[in-house]
């Protein structure tokens, strides 16, 4: 199994800061950092192989060239890759938000909801 890392997508909110940037050294350009996706499928911000031979490749498009079996056996249980791992800098106060469930959010916006 080929090892490699993956550079995240960002995410420039108005709530966020620069902690990700200054602190953790997440190199990106945006004035505020709000998010660090750091491992996701999401079509809004998708992990991207960062070194190696599959250089550039988004991670779905890694898992498409060389198979499911690269998630291990617990995703088989999933048609896509069910998890997002991000960092969050709330720098200031965020919105009130509601999430829906998987079974709404599958039905209504096609993806998998937020516990």
């Amino acid at each position: 199994m080929a090892i490699f890392r993956l550079a995240p997508a960002f995410k420039d909110y108005l709530w966020g800061g620069t902690r990700l940037r200054d602190e953790y050294g997440k190199e990106c350009d945006f004035d505020k950092v709000a998010e660090s996706w750091e491992l996701s499928c999401h079509k809004d911000g998708p992990s991207v192989v960062a070194d190696g031979e599959d250089k550039n490749l988004t991670l779905r498009e890694y898992i498409e060239k060389h198979g499911r079996q690269v998630l291990g056996s617990d995703c088989d249980a999933f048609d896509d890759f069910p998890i997002l791992i991000k960092l969050i800098d709330a720098k200031d106060n965020l919105s009130v938000q509601v999430h829906p469930d998987n079974d709404y959010a599958q039905r209504v916006e096609g993806e998998y909801g937020k516990t």
